[in-house]
């Protein structure tokens, strides 16, 4: 029974990572740039006859959305069999995801570069027309494709996922991070006027934003590596016994 609560109160806080990093990977030096072509891209109209509102982007960045959610649902399933098929060296597993989530963290900070998570891997999908199925096939492409750029991010909520054990809970993280990394898209293409403008603004800042999200790897590396992470759990319940429930 200690197991189910534990695992309950544990997913608040990883759950709470994941939402933060799907909204740091979309403000990414190499995601925030691409978003108004690509919902000009999936509308099949340039990026003026978005603001003109020739043709809505809602749909198609709706069904792209679903694209990318599904690719990192199947990842986030596939990372928690993984966990649970050695579930016997879940600390050893949480030892290692911590060091290799620290190390790309430093590669955020600056610290030093890792030149394969400088590239990006675009994938063309055609040419589109506003139409759904193109969209979400370009979802598809965009979660295998920005793999190197947002793989960091992707890494540590797979870490996460791995280390838990639990099928469900895995895959409820990456649903997680989807919704972070998501909604802004959705968002972008309702109010895509305000969003281009807000975008603009928040370019110069696009390194800070960077090395906030390596900070933020660091601190969550250092967690799976010392096991803070359950004793935060322990804290949790001990503090707020209503989350046993959860579970």
């Amino acid at each position: 029974m200690l197991g189910i609560e534990l695992a309950s109160a544990a997913f608040l806080p990883a759950a709470f990572v994941a939402l933060l990093a799907g909204i740091l990977s979309f403000l990414s030096p190499c995601v925030l740039p691409i978003v108004p072509p690509y919902l000009a891209y999936m509308t099949g109209v340039g990026v003026n006859g978005l603001k003109t509102r020739e043709r809505s982007a809602v749909v198609p960045a709706l069904f792209f959305v679903m694209g990318l959610s599904t690719v990192f649902l199947i990842m986030g399933f596939a990372a928690s069999a993984f966990g649970r098929a050695f579930l016997q060296y879940q600390d050893l597993l949480a030892r290692i995801a911590g060091v290799m989530v620290i190390i790309m963290g430093l590669h955020f900070l600056h610290v030093f570069r890792i030149p394969l998570l400088d590239q990006e891997a675009r994938v063309n999908a055609g040419k589109q027309d506003g139409g759904a199925l193109g969209a979400y096939a370009l979802g598809l492409a965009f979660a295998f494709g920005w793999t190197p750029c947002i793989g960091p991010q992707l890494g540590m909520i797979l870490s996460l996922a791995a280390t838990g054990g639990e099928l469900s809970r895995g895959t409820a993280l990456l649903a997680v991070y989807a919704l972070g990394l998501g909604i802004p898209f959705l968002l972008a293409a309702i109010f895509i006027n305000r969003a281009i403008g807000l975008m603009n603004r928040i370019k110069p800042y696009l390194k800070t934003i960077e090395r906030i999200m390596g900070a933020l790897l660091v601190v969550v590396g250092v967690m799976l590596l010392t096991g803070a992470f359950s004793a935060f759990s322990f804290w949790l319940l001990e503090a707020f016994p209503a989350l046993a429930t959860l579970g």
